[in-house]
């Protein structure tokens, strides 16, 4: 279920930005966004759902990816403040390997800033967090 909420807000940015061709770039960085956005605002599912598990997962594991995304958010609560913003710097998509590289920069409440960089891949048309 959670998984065609993701697709459907995938689509819809992709509608909104829709010209005759995709821009793939500009598609993984919004996709990571929503993701690292998802984050962010506690809505864990979500952000579990956007983590490519192409085999069926062992029991207990989608459990594991939440507890692991809640603690992150909470030890950047207390060492930064917390996550205030996000935004993306830039991706770069390799077509024939159906990979990308999407550059977040974190932006926290003590006014520093960390850019990382996520990992995507391709499955179907819909871009997942490595």
């Amino acid at each position: 279920m959670r998984l065609g909420y993701i697709a459907f807000a995938i689509a819809a940015v992709t509608m909104a930005a829709c010209s005759r061709t995709v821009d793939q770039e500009q598609l993984v960085a919004n996709t990571a966004l929503l993701y690292c956005q998802y984050l962010i605002d506690g809505k864990y599912d979500d952000f579990v759902a956007g983590i490519d598990q192409r085999v069926e997962p062992a029991a207990g594991y989608a459990e594991q990816l939440r507890a692991n995304a809640k603690m992150f958010v909470a030890a950047q609560a207390k060492t930064r403040g917390g996550v205030v913003g996000i935004n993306v710097t830039g991706a770069e998509v390799s077509p024939k390997e159906h990979t990308a590289a999407a550059y977040i920069l974190l932006h926290y409440a003590d006014s520093t800033k960390e850019q990382v960089v996520l990992p995507m891949v391709e499955r179907d048309g819909v871009w997942f967090m490595r």
